[in-house]
């Protein structure tokens, strides 16, 4: 096990530059073995397809270790009393849910995301792409980020959920400040922001969801409502941290995939140009678009029990970061994994995750995905960079921060 403390590790998620292009650092990392302790963060770095996608499925491994353990018992400190506000409400959500609480509340929420009722969302969902690309058309050009990536799932999360479209524009701003959180050392700024997101969404979901017990609605958090009525429990707070972690989640992987993509397609014109012509099916597409740059780049799990990974003993109490970037260009896994192939179909990426915390807004993702490329690649079939993009600072969700365009 190699331990990377030195200032000049490859390793570096505060670094401009790393952020920019991860995959030579993940190289070196997987060369050099299959677990890395990382100090600046107090982590084990996982780097290779095989144990990450292992690990995902692994329970000796969990999202919290509060359904087995203390904070003292497992040798952690509480987290402070100043972020209770988001700790609370991150803690309650789907994903940082393990055991009995984790399948109780899983089994509620799937119901919104069958194929039936992601298949009865398409028509809008295309309709609403052709839309928005029609507006970008209309223009000129401009921030593919803000004028379609971002808007689309927006919206589609939002119509799921009953939030009236003369609030949508609230949401982005606080699902940033939330996960800005999810970064491997937030500083005090960030942690000051996502406390005060957490207040503001919280009240603003609890408001909601008095408005559809009053008046229920077709939307999911009315069906959450009526499913504790009868008898399947369901806390207040179970609901506002499922909401919220259904927004984050149900619009950061198709924004940014739909940002990193077409910066990704601009930069492999032949490639590109097999996708318009249509020699490559658009949904294999999206799945090379997904493994090639993943926009989850990490995804942490506690050790619960010691495990062992290439004859390195992690022991309980332990933080694992599983690099899900580096899993997808692993060549022990795909052919020539640095080279962008639309058509490959031996594409096993864990851009959404593995196990029991397998992303359930996959299949809408899915359909986000292929109507924002599709309706691009009809409605503006000469669109091209305007100028050159940067990436925001971020590195566990990583993504431009915009993506100028003309058409």
């Amino acid at each position: 096990m190699e331990t990377l403390s030195d200032p000049s590790s490859p390793f570096d998620p505060s670094s401009a530059r790393f952020v920019a292009d991860p995959y030579p650092a993940y190289a070196a990392l997987r060369e050099a073995g299959r677990v890395h302790w990382f100090a600046p963060t107090g982590q084990y770095l996982v780097p290779h397809h095989a144990d990450v996608s292992a690990l995902l499925r692994d329970r000796r491994l969990g999202r919290t270790y509060l359904h087995r353990f203390t904070h003292e018992e497992f040798g952690r400190t509480p987290p402070p009393a100043a972020l209770e506000p988001f700790t609370t409400l991150d803690g309650h959500g789907l994903l940082d849910l393990e055991g009995a609480d984790h399948t109780r509340v899983r089994r509620l929420v799937a119901k919104a995301f069958t194929p039936r009722t992601v298949e009865r969302l398409g028509p809008f969902v295309h309709r609403l792409a052709d839309e928005l690309v029609d507006g970008l058309v209309a223009d000129g050009g401009g921030d593919l980020l803000t004028r379609v990536a971002e808007p689309l799932p927006v919206a589609v999360i939002a119509r799921m959920l009953g939030v009236p479209p003369g609030d949508r524009h609230l949401l982005r701003p606080w699902s940033a400040a939330i996960c800005g959180m999810y970064e491997p050392a937030p500083d005090e700024e960030t942690a000051r922001r996502a406390v005060a997101a957490s207040v503001e969404f919280s009240a603003y979901l609890r408001e909601l969801i008095a408005r559809r017990r009053a008046e229920p609605g077709g939307d999911l958090v009315s069906a959450l409502i009526a499913a504790h009525d009868e008898g399947d429990r369901l806390t207040e707070q179970e609901m506002v941290s499922t909401c919220v972690l259904l927004l984050n989640a149900g619009h950061e992987a198709t924004v940014n995939t739909a940002v990193n993509g077409w910066w990704t397609l601009f930069r492999h014109p032949e490639q590109l140009a097999a996708l318009r012509a249509g020699r490559v099916p658009l949904p294999t597409a999206v799945e090379e678009l997904l493994r090639y740059d993943t926009p989850l780049q990490m995804f942490t799990r506690w050790v619960l029990d010691d495990i062992e990974i290439g004859g390195t003993t992690v022991e309980r109490g332990s933080r694992v970061a599983l690099l899900f970037g580096s899993a997808n260009r692993d060549p022990a896994r795909f052919a020539d994994p640095d080279r962008l192939d639309l058509g490959r179909t031996d594409n096993p990426h864990v851009g959404f995750g593995a196990g029991i915390h397998y992303c359930l807004g996959a299949p809408l993702a899915r359909l986000e995905l292929s109507a924002v490329f599709g309706a691009l690649l009809r409605r503006a079939p000469r669109l091209r960079p305007a100028a050159e993009p940067e990436w925001r600072p971020g590195y566990v969700i990583r993504g431009l921060k915009e993506l100028p365009v003309t058409v």
